[in-house]
C-alpha cells in the first residue's frame, strides 16, 4: 500500500473526498425531490377531496389506489 496516498491530499484521500462530496450533493438533490413529491401528493389529495361530494365511493376508491401507489 502506498503510504503517500493515505496522507491528506494523497490521490486515494482526494478520490474519497470527491466521492463523499458527490454523495452529499446527490443526497441533497434526493431530499429536494422527496419534499417536492410530498408537496404534490398533498395538492392532489386536496384537489380530490371536494370531488367527494359528487361520487363518494368512486372518489374513495381513487384515493385509496393513489395512496397505495405511493
Amino acid at each position: 500500500m502506498d503510504v503517500k496516498a493515505l496522507r491528506p491530499g494523497g490521490s486515494r484521500v482526494a478520490q474519497l473526498e470527491q466521492k463523499v462530496a458527490d454523495l452529499e450533493a446527490d443526497l441533497t438533490e434526493l431530499r429536494r425531490h422527496q419534499l417536492r413529491l410530498a408537496e404534490l401528493v398533498d395538492v392532489v389529495q386536496e384537489l380530490l377531496v371536494p370531488v367527494a361530494s359528487r361520487d363518494e365511493a368512486a372518489v374513495q376508491r381513487a384515493i385509496e389506489r393513489f395512496q397505495e401507489s405511493i
